[in-house]
């Protein structure tokens, strides 16, 4: 099997040590794998989503499509798997088997396979709302996942470590302040995919629509508004406010909070190249 690695991966496995020495591992991870779950692994899935799991379709020893999937260390990846038995296929792709060592999956097959950006955006709008009012449930402990602060605080850490490229430091602060700030105030907290995009949503025979690459972590609702958002840029520019709070109303969460967490991803979230100037622009647009 000739072994192809996306592009967006070997990029993002680069950043680090222990990214680069997980790819360099791959290729025997993936004979190991094969052999043990008796697998035929077609080629890869590649593409503008594949930036942090190799994934394959697979043939199961009992014809059964299915899908291989392998994770590259990930901070906001970690626990995955474990989100995906606890929705148990409502409505995610099903886990049929894992590897927790390995970050290794073997998942239920989507077909057709089509991803939801092939619908307008507000027809995906209401996909997604009636996803995520699924997805949120109150996860009784003991439970693996994290809470949200966990993400904002690595997010904050990182950005702060940036500080001499800021392009705005009044408004990065306030961003890097509501990320310290809005988790402690969160009116109810659930389990949250937070990485929730069209691109992440899948045309299913089992359901019209199935999750895929899920980021658990528990919190407040109101923050898995904003993946979506973000991939919404020209009605976001058009008129932010009132794409905010048509999201937030599908939501049934508060406009406030949204706007809010849209802020603090806008003015504070890490990024490679802080000489982009249409996140800040946008950010000022809804600033507190």
């Amino acid at each position: 099997m000739a072994l192809h690695i996306p592009e967006r991966l070997a990029v993002n496995c680069r950043k680090t040590p222990e990214r680069a020495a997980w790819l360099s591992g791959l290729p025997g991870t993936l004979r190991n794998l094969e052999r043990r779950w008796s697998l035929s692994i077609g080629a890869q899935f590649d593409g503008t989503e594949v930036s942090c799991a190799w994934v394959a379709p697979v043939v199961l020893p009992d014809g059964i499509p299915a899908v291989l999937k392998l994770a590259m260390p990930h901070m906001e990846g970690r626990h995955e798997l474990h989100a995906l038995r606890v929705w148990n296929g409502n409505p995610t792709v099903r886990l049929l088997d894992a590897d927790e060592e390995l970050g290794a999956m073997l998942l239920e097959r989507c077909e057709p396979g089509t991803v939801l950006r092939v619908l307008p955006e507000p027809e995906q709008d209401l996909v997604i709302a009636s996803l995520l009012r699924r997805l949120w449930r109150v996860s009784s402990a003991p439970h693996p996942f994290r809470p949200l602060s966990a993400m904002t605080e690595y997010w904050s850490n990182e950005t702060l470590a940036d500080a001499a490229r800021w392009p705005d430091t009044g408004l990065v602060r306030e961003g890097l302040r509501l990320f310290h700030e809005l988790p402690r105030t969160a009116p109810v907290e659930v389990l949250l995919a937070t990485d929730l995009h069209a691109g992440n949503i899948l045309q299913s025979k089992r359901e019209p629509w199935l999750v895929i690459d899920p980021k658990p972590f528990v919190g407040d609702p109101a923050y898995d508004a904003t993946q979506h958002l973000f991939n919404c840029k020209a009605r976001l520019r058009a008129d932010p406010h009132g794409t905010i709070g048509r999201i937030a109303d599908l939501l049934e969460v508060d406009r406030e909070h949204v706007r809010l967490w849209m802020f603090a991803r806008l003015a504070a979230e890490p990024r490679d190249d802080w000489t982009d100037h249409n996140s800040m622009a946008l950010a000022r647009a809804i600033a507190p």
